[in-house]
């Protein structure tokens, strides 16, 4: 990773209202990307779905290549491809050529599929999900090794003599990780291969009071397949706005909340809605949603990397359009001015170089001063009227 810290990034399902202009929504998603890259932030994660009305990229992939193109620095992922849709051998191929494209920023995020109403239109049993994932994410795993063909059949897929005809850009390969929510079945399937994770249930109620439960699980199931788990592959996925102020941050967030609270995953996807009075007051308080002035958001961070009792390599935000435009982007911009610094070692340097000057100024300056006043003197100028006591001590 190319910095000290953590890392930050978007995880862009996406979520889009219903009556707003989809073609209009497309391009502002990949518009947003183009800002996160120039404002430094490390990763964007794209989701997969095709049903419901909201959520509206159905291609990941496609999504991804065209964003390399426009993009220079910021990793791109799937967020999640849901493995049961798809092939294995396909989702492999597909990934390595987009790693080649991107020069090794792409990433590959796993999962058995959010919608149920996806499944019931492909016709795949609810009950098969969690297990046909873990077994696409072997079947992938063992192919981008690059070792020996690979032959596997399930009730699903069938693999004979299979190999990539390329092999990853990424050395070894690029990064996987598999999302993780309520239920342990991501954690087993990303321990059992030293996966990343993609902790979704960070974001939830009573989700950050789990983490480090669920980091121990991963690293007793890791231990028994004979392999490790890494924290720096540990993602954490929470709700964010940022403003110069805490009342002005509620106030840019909470209609828009309310609508997607209620209007999607209350009314669409039947997930019983927040009916709290306060409920970005009770999600702030709970760390789950992290929304007020730079300090506010900062030390939300710290205390949910509390709960992870020993930290984690990124913190992802959930890309809501709960405020405006030119807000969400204000968001993410004083975010990466004023809280990002704090967490990835840059401020130390700066810091430390003002504090010598200042405990050192009348050593460093005092000379310099003087120096001025003779340059002054022998030229037969009169010496500006200056506080030279104030120049010369700060």
């Amino acid at each position: 990773m190319p910095h000290a810290g953590l890392n930050f990034g978007i995880f862009l399902a996406p979520f889009h209202r219903l009556g707003d202009n989809p073609t209009l929504a497309i391009q502002r998603d990949m518009e947003l990307i183009v800002l996160l890259d120039n404002l430094g932030y490390d990763e964007a994660w794209v989701g997969e779905h095709h049903s419901a009305g909201w959520e509206t990229i159905a291609s990941p992939e496609v999504f991804i290549g065209a964003a390399i193109e426009r993009t220079k620095h910021i990793r791109l992922g799937s967020g999640v491809t849901s493995l049961p849709y798809h092939h294995p051998l396909l989702v492999a191929q597909r990934f390595v050529q987009l790693d080649h494209m991107s020069r090794g920023r792409t990433m590959l995020g796993c999962g058995p599929g959010a919608l149920a109403s996806d499944a019931y239109m492909m016709g795949i049993p609810p009950e098969t999900q969690r297990r046909r994932m873990e077994e696409s994410l072997s079947a992938i795993v063992k192919l981008l090794a690059c070792e020996e063909p690979v032959t596997m059949e399930t009730d699903w897929f069938t693999l004979k003599d299979a190999r990539l005809h390329l092999a990853p850009y990424s050395d070894p390969r690029f990064p996987i990780a598999v999302a993780t929510s309520t239920t342990p079945s991501g954690v087993m399937a990303a321990s059992k291969h030293g996966l990343g994770m993609l902790s979704l249930g960070a974001g939830l109620p009573g989700g950050p009071q789990k983490l480090a439960e669920q980091w121990r699980l991963a690293e007793s199931e890791a231990a028994k397949h004979g392999v490790a788990m890494n924290r720096r592959d540990w993602r954490l996925v929470v709700n964010m706005h940022c403003a110069e102020d805490d009342e002005r941050a509620f106030r840019d967030v909470a209609k828009g909340e309310r609508i997607e609270t209620e209007g999607y995953f209350g009314e669409v996807l039947a997930r019983p809605p927040t009916r709290s009075e306060d409920p970005l007051g009770d999600g702030l308080r709970a760390g789950t949603t992290l929304v007020g002035s730079p300090d506010t958001v900062a030390d939300g961070i710290s205390r949910l990397l509390q709960f992870t009792d020993g930290g984690a390599g990124a913190v992802l935000f959930r890309a809501h359009e709960w405020a405006d435009r030119e807000a969400t982007w204000r968001s993410f911009e004083l975010f990466a001015r004023w809280v990002m610094p704090r967490f990835q070692d840059s401020l130390r340097m700066p810091t430390q170089s003002r504090e010598w000057c200042v405990e050192n100024r009348g050593g460093i300056f005092a000379p310099n001063m003087q120096a001025l006043h003779k340059a002054f003197t022998d030229a037969g100028m009169a010496v500006p009227q200056i506080d030279r006591l104030k120049v010369r001590e700060g």
